[in-house]
């Protein structure tokens, strides 16, 4: 990923957690640092943000997921809810300080800064970022107390369940 962002050849990004064998995992769930780590690549490659002055654009994120133990919106709504809290912390990366630090050899340095990005708590930025835009500060209270999901589940009360056969 790194190398095709580099290249300018990276034009989306599916995110999932292949731990057992399928897509079946919430995003970062079992392991954060890993999605930390490609988030800072993502952000460190250019595939974040508004378009560069060469034209390259944003790259799209796009979640490849298929829930078989929990409810499948709302593991998609904690998926994107990781992706929106570690992309906010790579954002938090001092990239500066970070590479004179890497060009002094500096491995204690270097690591202090990643890591105190990786641990910054961005929650309640984020909450803040969301009602700013009039979105709901807790996407998943707001989605539990919709009834959404006790609507859709009537509605499929004695139908046919679907499947390959």
């Amino acid at each position: 990923m790194a190398q095709l962002l580099r290249l300018g050849k990276l034009g989306s990004f599916d995110f999932n957690s292949r731990f057992y064998a399928d897509d079946d995992l919430i995003v970062g769930a079992a392991d954060p640092f890993q999605l930390f780590r490609i988030l800072v690549e993502v952000v460190r490659g250019g595939g974040y943000g508004p378009a560069t002055p060469e034209g390259r654009s944003d790259v799209a994120f796009m979640l490849d997921q298929c829930h078989n133990i929990e409810r499948k919106i709302p593991g998609q709504i904690r998926s994107v809810l990781y992706v929106q809290e570690m992309t906010a912390r790579a954002l938090l990366v001092d990239t500066d300080t970070l590479r004179a630090a890497q060009e002094d050899g500096d491995v204690l340095l270097a690591n202090e800064i990643f890591m105190d990005a990786f641990y910054t708590d961005v929650r309640a930025d984020l909450a803040q970022w969301r009602e700013e835009r009039g979105l709901p500060a807790n996407p998943m209270r707001a989605y539990l107390e919709s009834g959404y999901q006790e609507r859709i589940e009537a509605d499929r009360v004695g139908g046919t369940q679907a499947g390959w056969n």
